[in-house]
């Protein structure tokens, strides 16, 4: 019943960790400095909708 307990523990201070550390190193805040909703979006889409050239040079490379 003890081991239990400890073991719990340490896997709720773990997670609690885990998500401290994406927060502040992943997750990112950029939308926090765009003010309303439609300038958000339209940020998101440009974001998700732009062409990289690096993915373009891979994909072509691993079809070759």
């Amino acid at each position: 019943m003890k081991l239990g307990k400890i073991l719990w523990k340490i896997i709720f201070i773990k997670l609690f960790v885990l998500f401290v550390l994406l927060r502040f190193f992943v997750y990112d805040g950029s939308l926090k400095d765009i003010g309303d909703e439609r300038a958000k979006s339209a940020f998101v889409l440009e974001n998700l909708t732009k062409e990289q050239s690096f993915s373009q040079n891979t994909t072509h490379a691993i079809k070759e």
